[in-house]
This record gives structure tokens, C-alpha cells and sequence, in this order.
């Protein structure tokens, strides 16, 4: 049935004029609710033909409600509320979005009007629509849903308020307040979808991680240095890892110093890859591989992309500029990543510049020299990297900023981990005299 002999049906069984329902029933449809359930929403609406009589849907715990609920009415408390401007079917549409909890779980929700949601706050949603959401169900709260304010706080598991450590942030997130120092920025003109558009982008740090950043309405407050809080941000993963958006609804305002930590977070390789991507950890282990790839490289001269036999995948043919770079396989016990050195970190390594290295080759008239010698460096040895870890369905990659040989005393190392797990003296059991 098209929507148009939809709303002439209930029209003519609600006894209301066509236009009105059209314009209802169009709107719901934009808010991907099926289209039986946006008329039952409709007949509640106008509450005549029967299913009026019904009122609202029964009251459901979230954590019984799933991606083939219908329409549902929810008691659950506000933890998070952000604003956000979408396009929507070409026009720009105010949504307010976070989360939800009640005593048995939480769940995300968009609220297409304002009905002035605070977080704290503790609500009934009547008649909220059910929608998929990145595998996960998400309630709209639409026009048809009815927002009833409680006095009586609910009491909930989860923290309430956006307010988080960098380290605790996850792609999805919205309404979140952090407190950051500015370490890079970069002003940019990009295409955008009303045309060229400025924007930052860099990347801020706190004492727990450091995160890429982009503000999509400069901010004068956002500058490289500046400690700043962040009140109402989303966030989105950027070549695997968080990333956080700044809009104009972002509240900025200047602090103190925030404390930024000079390392990266230590983790184990698997743990590392299981997180879905880290943008500044700390990983060990033994290089097993120098794959294909590695030492002279050339690449495009318009997009930088590894070029085979003069032939870019976007440019065609081109004349290819030299460079250098890595590509080791690191395992640890837990997990292995390929790591990815570019070319002053290749060249530490190699013992010479790239001149040096197309010396080389050309003496022995065969590029592959160069990678030898650099896998006769590496493997079978134990080296610390440091860079931003992503993971895809082609695997795990991380794009090293450091990459050293770990060169601590294994028995030392071994009292330290010793100490840790047993809390007390470890001489006995290492053989070592007191």
C-alpha cells in the first residue's frame, strides 16, 4: 500500500482530514518507523478507530527490548543528552541523542523534538519507536512519544553525566564532556557538504590517552597549548580508533593545565587488537618478519600511495618518487600486528639515508638488498613500539612514532614481574643470594 491510500484509509477511519495524516505519517516513515506501526502510532494519535483504545504501549524493562520491538513505553533515568545538527533528506534537522538506563540496562536513544531532557532526570517515554543502530536497538522519540518527568529519582548502576577520561572514550559516544590540552592543530579548507569548509583538526591529550580531534566550528579557544573543557562532544572512529567532534553546539571554555602523560598506554598485543584500535599505545614483542614491501619503496608523487611498475591505482602512470619504510610482524605470545615504519625511523635502522640505501641497490643492481639487510637487523629480536594502532578487515596495522631494540636486563625484568604478581621478595625463588 503507498503511503498515500495509507493516509487515505485512516483518514477516512479517524474521521480527521487527509493532509493532517499524510504529514504525520510521512514524518514517521522519515524516522524509519514501519509503516504498521506509524499507523497504529497515528490511530493512538488521534485516538479514535480501536486501536486508540489500546493507550500505550506496556511498559518494557530495556533490557527486553531488541531490534524487533515495536513501539515500547520506557521508566529509565537520563544519563547523557547532546545536540546535534543533521542533514536530513537535504534539510538541517536540531536531534538531541545519549543514553538511557533503568535497573536492568541501558540504551541509546535520538530525540527528533526537544522535550528538554537534562541528565539526572528521570522519565517515562510513551509510545518510543525501536530502531537498529549500529547492530544495537535505539529508541526515537518522535512526535507521537510522550515524555512524562518524574520527581522520584530511579536509581541506576551507571555513572550519570557525560563527563569522561579521554582513555574510557568509544566510537558511538555522545554527549560526553572532557577536560584536554590542545598538543597539535591544523587549520583546513575541506569539501564539505555545503561546499568548502574550514575546520581543526590535531589532537589533544589528558592523563590518561591522547586522542585525534576535530572541531567542525573553529573555536578560538582551541589553539595548540591551550587546556580547555569540552562540554557536549561526539564521537566517531576515525581510521580505527575514536575520535573526537567538536560542532557548534560544543561549549568550550579555557582551564587550567591539564596534566598530559608523556607515555603511551602499555597494553599486550591481543589486548591492543580486541580494543578495536588504539591511536597512542605502547606495545613489545619479537619481530617474527620483515614482510614484502619493506625498504625501497616508491610512491605516487599526487597521493603518496606505494606505486607498482610506474601505475598508481588512482593516477595511473606516474613518475614515482623514491622513499623507504618497514613492514615487521611483532608477536608477543598474545597476538601479532604488522608494524609500519615510515622513512627516518627506516633509516635509523638501515644505517644510511635513502641516498645510501639507492646506492646500495644500484651496486648491486637489486633493490631487494636493501630489505635484506634491514630483516638481518630485526628479526628474531626484541623491540618497544609506540604509534596508532588500527584494526580492519584486512587486520591489525600500527604506524610506528618510536621503535627501539628493548634493551633492560632480563633478570631484572623478571624480579619486576615477579614482584608484581607475588608482592614480596623474589631472591629464593631467582637463585640469587641475599
Amino acid at each position: 500500500m503507498s503511503l498515500d491510500d495509507a493516509a487515505e484509509d485512516l483518514a477516512s477511519d479517524l474521521g480527521v482530514d487527509k493532509a493532517e495524516v499524510k504529514a504525520d505519517l510521512e514524518k514517521l516513515v522519515s524516522y524509519s518507523v514501519p509503516m504498521d506501526e506509524a499507523k497504529q502510532s497515528l490511530r493512538r494519535k488521534y485516538g479514535t478507530g480501536g486501536a486508540g483504545d489500546r493507550g500505550e504501549p506496556p511498559e518494557t524493562d530495556v533490557a527486553e527490548i531488541t531490534t524487533d520491538s515495536g513501539n515500547v513505553t520506557v521508566t529509565a533515568r537520563v544519563l547523557t543528552v547532546g545536540k546535534r545538527s543533521i542533514r536530513y533528506q537535504g534539510d538541517e534537522q536540531v536531534i538531541f541523542e545519549g543514553e538511557l538506563a533503568d535497573e536492568t540496562g541501558t540504551i541509546s536513544y535520538t530525540a527528533w523534538t526537544d522535550f528538554s531532557l537534562s541528565p539526572g532526570d528521570t522519565i517515562t517515554a510513551g509510545n518510543a519507536g525501536v530502531r537498529e543502530w549500529d547492530g544495537e536497538p535505539e529508541l526515537n522519540l518522535g512526535e507521537s512519544t510522550t515524555v512524562t518527568l518524574h520527581d522520584e529519582p530511579l536509581e541506576v548502576h551507571e555513572e550519570v553525566g557525560g563527563e569522561r577520561d579521554l582513555l574510557d572514550l568509544r566510537p558511538g559516544d555522545r554527549g560526553r564532556t572532557v577536560e584536554v590540552r590542545v598538543l597539535e592543530v591544523e587549520r583546513k579548507t575541506i569539501d564539505g557538504r555545503d561546499g568548502e569548509t574550514e575546520i581543526l583538526s590535531g589532537v589533544v591529550g589528558d592523563d590518561t590517552a591522547r586522542l585525534p580531534f576535530t572541531d567542525w566550528d573553529p573555536h578560538d579557544a582551541i589553539e595548540e597549548g591551550a587546556s580547555v573543557r569540552l562540554e557536549d562532544v561526539h564521537v566517531r572512529e576515525f581510521r580505527g580508533v575514536p575520535s573526537v567532534n567538536v560542532s557548534e553546539f560544543t561549549t568550550v571554555e579555557p582551564i587550567a593545565e591539564v596534566e598530559v602523560s608523556e607515555s603511551a598506554t602499555r597494553m599486550a598485543v591481543g589486548e591492543a587488537i580486541a580494543s578495536g584500535g588504539v591511536f597512542d599505545v605502547e606495545l613489545v614483542g619479537n619481530v617474527l618478519e620483515v614482510r614484502d614491501g619493506s625498504g625501497l619503496i616508491q610512491r605516487c608523487p599526487e597521493c603518496g600511495r606505494v606505486v607498482q611498475n610506474d601505475q598508481c591505482r588512482s593516477h595511473g602512470a606516474v613518475d614515482p618518487e623514491d622513499d623507504m619504510r618497514v613492514k615487521a610482524i611483532l608477536d608477543d605470545g598474545t597476538d601479532a600486528v604488522t608494524v609500519v615504519l615510515g622513512r627516518d625511523l627506516t633509516e635509523e635502522l638501515y644505517g644510511g639515508d635513502l641516498e645510501d640505501a639507492l646506492e646500495h641497490a644500484r651496486d648491486a643492481m637489486d633493490r631487494e638488498v636493501v630489505s635484506e639487510a634491514i630483516a638481518e637487523t630485526l628479526v628474531g629480536r626484541e623491540y618497544r613500539v609506540r604509534g596508532a594502532l588500527s584494526v580492519d578487515e584486512y587486520g591489525a596495522n600500527l604506524d610506528a612514532s618510536e621503535f627501539a631494540e628493548r634493551d633492560d636486563d632480563p633478570e631484572s625484568r623478571a624480579r619486576t614481574l615477579l614482584a608484581e604478581a607475588d608482592g614480596g621478595s623474589v631472591d629464593a625463588s631467582l637463585g640469587v643470594d641475599g
